[in-house]
């Protein structure tokens, strides 16, 4: 039992962290947000006012110590209504002002509002600035982000380049992460204290000329 009441205890003070950090979150505003935590899993329920809003509670939650994984099924009540038709013709528009977008090689498909994005690009960071270029579109309650990254061939040495960048990065202990690859494809597994340091060691990764995909095993200790 004295463990039981111990591991509630961490939940409780842990939902109570990931409420005050949604709360200093000047992005969110809605008083509709649900936080439950349970063995250092969080989860969101309930409404946000909109795509981003609900993506930056998701953030929140993931900055606090001791989030191991957050899992977000807030609905999104956007406050603007746009026909499927215009919200692909907004998309496309968004894409093509975008300088980091080569939108030629974007499709776009609307279905209730939620956004997909297909086809391929040469880095990920393409791939990122695509979805962040509709993610903001009024109307928008998701976006599923299929776009394939496609580099021309894999870089010589890829492994040791990652292995260097991650030394060279003050966020991170590269002595807890190890670094597989093979084919464009890389693997990272090890430990990281919180969720940022897990996700600057697959930005790390995905910056390197060659990769194609990047699957984060580092598991989150609290």
């Amino acid at each position: 039992m004295p463990a039981v009441k111990a591991m509630k205890s961490e939940d409780a003070e842990l939902r109570e962290s990931v409420v005050r950090e949604i709360e200093w979150e000047h992005q969110v505003t809605s008083k509709e947000i649900n936080v439950a935590a349970h063995n250092h899993v969080v989860t969101l329920s309930g409404f946000a006012h909109g795509y981003p809003e609900k993506l930056a509670a998701e953030r929140a939650a993931k900055r606090v110590y001791g989030v191991k994984d957050v899992v977000n099924q807030l609905e999104v009540k956007p406050g603007l209504i746009l026909e499927d038709h215009e919200l692909a013709r907004e998309a496309g528009q968004a894409l093509a002002r975008s300088i980091s977008v080569p939108d030629t090689r974007i499709e776009v498909t609307v279905k209730d509002g939620e956004i997909m994005l297909e086809g391929n690009v040469d880095w990920h960071f393409q791939r990122d600035a695509a979805e962040a270029a509709v993610s903001d579109l009024a109307s928008v309650r998701s976006v599923l982000n299929r776009i394939v990254v496609s580099a021309t061939a894999p870089g010589r040495d890829m492994r040791a380049k990652i292995e260097e960048a991650l030394r060279r990065n003050a966020c991170l202990d590269p002595r807890r992460i190890t670094v597989v690859s093979h084919n464009g494809a890389v693997e990272l597994r090890g430990t990281a204290n919180s969720w940022a340091e897990k996700e600057e060691a697959a930005a790390v990764a995905w910056a390197a000329p060659g990769v194609t995909q990047v699957d984060n095993n580092i598991v989150v200790v609290a």
